[in-house]
């Protein structure tokens, strides 16, 4: 069995920046929660067809696809159809992701997810590293890169899991208010880590 590292943190932490250099410059596997999140809702799926049959037409958009933002804002509004699409949604992510990590051939595996602790994706790894940022910088990074208003960025923090509950559950941390670079040097300490637990594992 591959060695796998759960990597999270909230919207505007870097988790992005963490995945893409280790998967660049380490050649370590990354599983994204998020990418599998997209292609198990994708078109012609029986998930789609769910959803459909659920809520009505008007969650597609006119070229077919899931419309996102129609759909968080619909449940956004109401715990009943959250844990309706989360009951539907988080067993079939699961079963991808676990099938992937198996596939995995590189020296440990990532699976990155922003929700690794609400959904319990934790326990599908060996260990966790939490990307930390402030709360501000959070809100700044996810206002400049998704358009976001200040308030849309902070009901989507206040809908996750507090960064102090994170911090403590996480077996590492990465500060990352700094730059790339230093992102990058905090990551090739863990990377060394890592490689040591997964030879011994």
């Amino acid at each position: 069995m591959v060695y796998k590292v759960g990597i999270t943190g909230g919207i505007g932490s870097g988790k992005t920046a963490a995945t893409d250099y280790l998967a660049n410059t380490k050649q370590i596997v990354i599983v994204d929660a998020d990418v599998i999140a997209r292609q198990v809702v994708e078109p012609g799926t029986s998930t789609l067809l769910a959803i459909v049959d659920h809520f009505g037409e008007q969650v597609l958009l006119e070229n077919g696809t899931l419309n996102r933002q129609y759909l968080r804002q619909l449940i956004f509004n109401s715990p009943a159809e959250k844990k309706w699409l989360e009951s539907l949604l988080h067993p079939l992510i699961r079963q991808q992701i676990i099938a992937e990590l198996k596939q995995a051939t590189s020296a440990y595996a990532v699976l990155v997810s922003p929700l690794l602790f609400e959904t319990d994706q934790h326990l599908l790894v060996d260990r966790t590293l939490l990307i930390d940022v402030p709360e501000s910088v959070q809100i700044d990074r996810a206002c400049q890169r998704d358009n976001m208003t200040k308030e849309q960025a902070q009901r989507i923090l206040a809908t996750q899991m507090s960064q102090e509950e994170k911090q403590q559950r996480a077996d590492d941390i990465i500060n990352n208010q700094g730059s790339l670079q230093q992102l990058y040097a905090q990551l090739d300490q863990l990377h060394q880590q890592y490689l040591g637990f997964a030879h011994h594992d």
